[in-house]
């Protein structure tokens, strides 16, 4: 067992380069280069002048093709680091901060590579990889004892919705990483104009449907969550912290989706609704550090 969990270890080591790399190459795709243009211009007098302009130009092809690359790589090695961890424990690594973690940085890398490929568009790696990157660095920080795997607490034993529950939760909070990439690059192409990005109407479309996978899956996190929770401690709903905050972040995403279908809200008034989300999405992730609670057990 102790190969098994080293070996997911080096796997995850390696996610980490990947990603980190692929963080930088879809950066530099995104951003795009200055353009440095020089012309030369005769004058009556018979003399010539020189004059230059600059502007900025599409990035560089290639880095958005080696940042596809390094993106796959990450998700093999995760899905490795994953897939070791699995079967060391007998489980699906979800017990604790670092394997929720670590199959968080898989599903991300999953979903971005799903809407990759649906889209044609690889602008949105410039924010969804440098998330599953730090997400990488968050797992180095935490205490070197989560990588042991311990035999689970009472409450963390009913597996199939241990599973089916936290499953939810992770590939519900990367899809909603999309739709917040998505809305980051809706505003900065609405202020800005930048004429490299996808259009508007694309960025709000894959907003939409990420959140479109995103919100059921939040649902059945909900709904398994209190059905597991009057299981182990008695009652369906104790307004845990983590519970209500997940509770918020199921109310804002439901607002997005209210609003977008049935009072034909778009543009900049959703994308700041689905900003506001992910900020709900980040403090379901790790509020439990602040306010503790019953979720509070092996840092989850």
């Amino acid at each position: 067992m102790d190969t098994l969990v080293k070996l997911s270890f080096y796997f995850f080591a390696a996610t980490s380069v990947a990603l980190g790399a692929a963080s930088v190459c879809y950066i530099a795709y995104a951003i795009g280069r200055v353009r440095v243009r020089r012309a030369t211009l005769a004058t009556s007098a018979g003399t010539t002048v020189t004059s230059s302009s600059a502007d900025f130009a599409p990035g560089n092809v290639s880095f958005g093709q080696w940042g596809s690359l390094l993106t796959w790589f990450g998700a093999f090695f995760a899905f490795g680091a994953v897939l070791f961890r699995t079967i060391a424990a007998e489980r699906l690594p979800t017990a604790n901060m670092y394997e929720f973690s670590l199959t968080f940085v898989l599903a991300i890398t999953i979903m971005y590579i799903i809407f990759e490929r649906m889209y044609g568009i690889r602008q949105l790696g410039a924010i969804v990889m440098p998330i599953a990157f730090g997400m990488t660095l968050y797992i180095w920080s935490l205490p070197a004892d989560m990588r042991e795997i311990t035999p689970l607490i009472p409450a963390l034993q009913a597996r199939p919705i241990m599973t089916a529950h936290v499953s939810a939760a992770i590939f519900a909070y990367a899809t909603f990483a999309v739709s917040f990439a998505a809305a980051v690059f809706y505003l900065v192409k609405k202020r800005w104009g930048i004429r490299w990005l996808p259009s508007l109407e694309v960025l709000d479309d894959v907003a939409f449907r990420a959140v479109g996978i995103g919100f059921p899956l939040l649902s059945l996190v909900l709904i398994l969550g209190s059905v597991w929770a009057h299981d182990a401690w008695g009652v369906y709903w104790s307004w845990d912290p983590k519970e209500t905050a997940a509770l918020f972040t199921w109310l804002v995403y439901g607002v997005y989706l209210h609003t977008r279908t049935l009072r034909g809200w778009r543009g900049t008034r959703s994308a700041v609704i689905l900003l506001f989300g992910f900020a709900a999405v980040i403090f379901t992730y790790y509020g439990n550090y602040f306010f503790g609670g019953l979720h509070a057990y092996g840092g989850v």
